[in-house]
């Protein structure tokens, strides 16, 4: 391989030849080594006469100036003269010449040559040096010129009148996602939508006739993946220097976002629209110079405005007569900043009466002065419609409720005479039964004692009658009469309370703890018969347990607080529970704890008078748990 052909000889050969890349004392220290070694060699070759002296250091001169530029060859020049004169003209290793007038010529000769020589090759040496600086800022412009195709932000290609994908720069090959050897093989019809193709051509056409030097359109590419990719395209004609085209240089923009913002804001638009037709809204804005009201809807077709353009006095005149002040007082106000412009008001067109919301804000400029206004109408005519048929339909209810209420209370109170006089009329009997009883065992000592047995059971069965009437009128009695809320103290109640049941059976050891403080709002004497129910029932159920233990506390439940009365006594089954509640049902048998069953129903009645809620924890042998809520005083 020639070094002309390698470049990287080539390279070398420059850079050994190129002076300037060498420093000056290496340059002339190889002048002064070449002038040296080529007068060696001529006295070592043999003495030389008249001209042939000057060979080999004329090639020590041209070889000091190829490598060290003009300065060293001059330098070798005048070392050889002196050296070949010294050495090589007879008398030899002195000055002194035998033919001064030959010595002058070839001298001179020898001088004017080798001048032409080194400023042959520093003229050559300059030249090349240009010629490399115009090289090199080529080459830079040409890297500049890909390295713009290559990484430009938008994509451009290079296409032949045919359509035929010359070349493509990166950003092209990403943004359709082929490589550009498979685009060398394609044509932009190839990529394009179907419908989209014939638009471009018929532009395409136009500027091969020379109908238009450029174009610029929007179409769409099918990415290698199958996706749609909205380009825009910036298209121009390269012609070649006879005038016929050549081929077209494309500008691609990727505009895909760009197309799904447009598409989302149509979307939007269309809903906005939409929505503003179902809710009867219409959008306007006021110019307070003017006194102009623009729609920024076609709203007439749906609140009914005649035009899209309107002032403010029409506007007025529009609005219902027994309306019109309220608007004429706000209007002002709100414009000043005083007031929120936001009124509902009817308003006559052709003759119907229309029912309007409005809400209104206002720009404002440097000053605050109110320059134009934004608001939103909406018809509700038909809400209009359904409210007042609402107040008439309440009002209906009302009385209806009213009559009803009256009815129910009469009944109400004759079933309470009822019930007192049902008890009355019950009671005479029963007394009479244990009168009677109670006398023939007084009268007749000497009964047998199955019949003593039997006025016993006559005698208890009476009383136990009575007991049960006693508990009915009891409970009636809870379920009357308005709650009348006061501060009470059930620490203080409970305590009271759990005393006098310790007096009254002292041979009982009953532990209790009652939490200071318990201060609730409600009713004193049905709080003081809930608490008597409670604690009674604690005492009673703890009779068989040693120690017996009462507690009394509160507890945060479901957001509020929970009043608890708590033992340790026999408990009952949860299963059961749902007959808790209920009058005259029973857990135990009366064999285990006297008692009619009205107790703790006459607790919930009392508790849920007072909107709240009473409710049982337990297991058996272990004890209970009755938590109770009181409800928000009104």
């Amino acid at each position: 391989m020639s070094a002309a052909s390698n470049p990287h000889t080539a390279t070398a050969g420059r850079a050994l030849l190129d002076w300037t890349d060498h420093p000056a004392w290496l340059r002339y220290g190889a002048a002064i080594v070449l002038t040296l070694i080529a007068v060696w060699a001529r006295v070592a070759l043999a003495p030389a006469d008249s001209g042939g002296r000057f060979i080999t250091p004329a090639l020590a001169v041209a070889l000091s100036a190829l490598y060290g530029g003009l300065g060293p060859g001059l330098v070798s020049l005048a070392l050889g003269m002196l050296l070949v004169n010294f050495f090589m003209v007879p008398p030899y290793g002195s000055f002194v010449f035998q033919n001064l007038e030959e010595a002058f010529w070839l001298n001179t000769w020898h001088l004017i040559t080798q001048l032409v020589v080194v400023g042959a090759i520093a003229l050559m040496q300059s030249r090349n040096r240009q010629l490399q600086a115009a090289d090199r800022q080529i080459r830079l412009a040409q890297q500049h010129l890909l390295d713009t195709f290559e990484h430009a932000a938008s994509g451009i290609t290079h296409v032949d009148t045919r359509g035929r994908l010359l070349r493509a720069n990166q950003t092209f090959c990403n943004m359709v996602g082929y490589s550009k050897d498979e685009l060398a093989h394609l044509s932009f019809q190839d990529i394009t939508v179907a419908e989209d193709i014939g638009p471009d051509l018929r532009m395409l056409d136009e500027a091969l006739t020379g109908a238009r030097i450029s174009y610029m359109l929007e179409k769409r590419y099918r990415h290698k993946h199958g996706h749609i990719v909205w380009v825009q395209l910036t298209v121009a004609l390269v012609r070649k220097s006879s005038g016929e085209p050549d081929y077209l240089i494309a500008v691609v923009q990727d505009i895909s976002a760009q197309k799904a913002a447009e598409e989302a804001l149509r979307t939007s638009q269309n809903l906005m629209s939409q929505a503003q037709k179902l809710a009867n809204i219409g959008a306007w804005q006021a110019d307070l110079a003017t006194g102009r009201i623009g729609n920024l809807t076609k709203s007439e077709s749906f609140l009914s405005f005649p035009s899209n353009e309107y002032g403010i006095k029409d506007m007025l005149d529009m609005i219902h007569p027994d309306d019109r002040l309220r608007v004429m007082a706000l209007w002002p106000r709100a414009v000043k900043g005083e007031a929120v412009y936001e009124i509902e008001y009817r308003v006559v067109l052709d003759g119907h009466e229309y029912w309007h919301s409005v809400k209104a804000e206002f720009e404002r400029d440097p000053q605050g002065r109110a320059i134009r206004a934004l608001g939103v109408t909406q018809d509700i005519t038909e809400r209009k419609r359904i409210e007042l048929e609402f107040q008439q339909l309440n009002a209906t209810l009302e009385q209806r409720i009213r009559d009803r209420t009256r009815a129910l209370r009469d009944a109400y109170d004759e079933l309470e005479s009822y019930s007192y006089a049902v008890a009355h009329d019950l009671r005479s009997p029963l007394r009479i039964i244990n009168g009677f009883a109670q006398a023939l065992r007084e009268d007749n000592p000497g009964l047998d004692t199955a019949s003593q047995e039997h006025l016993g059971r006559i005698m208890g069965a009476s009383k136990k009658m009575g007991e049960l009437i006693d508990g009915l009128l009891k409970l009636s009695q809870y379920s009357r009469g308005e709650v009348q809320r006061e501060n009470v103290n059930l620490s203080a109640i409970a305590t009271r309370i759990l005393e006098e049941l310790s007096v009254a059976e002292p041979q009982r050891a009953v532990e209790w703890e009652i939490e200071p403080g318990l201060l609730v709002q409600a009713d004193p004497a049905l709080i003081e018969a809930l608490m008597q129910n409670l604690l009674n029932n604690a005492w009673k159920y703890t009779s068989g347990v040693a120690p017996a233990r009462i507690r009394v506390f509160s507890r945060k439940a479901d957001g509020g607080r929970e009043f608890c009365v708590s033992d340790n006594g026999t408990g009952f089954d949860m299963a059961r529970a749902s007959k808790l509640f209920q009058p005259f049902q029973r857990l135990h048998g009366p064999s285990e704890f006297a008692g009619l069953g009205i107790g703790l129903a006459t607790a919930r009645r009392i508790v849920q008078r007072h909107g709240g809620e009473l409710r049982a924890e337990a297991r058996p042998g272990a004890g209970a748990t009755f938590g109770f809520t009181l409800g928000d005083p009104a």
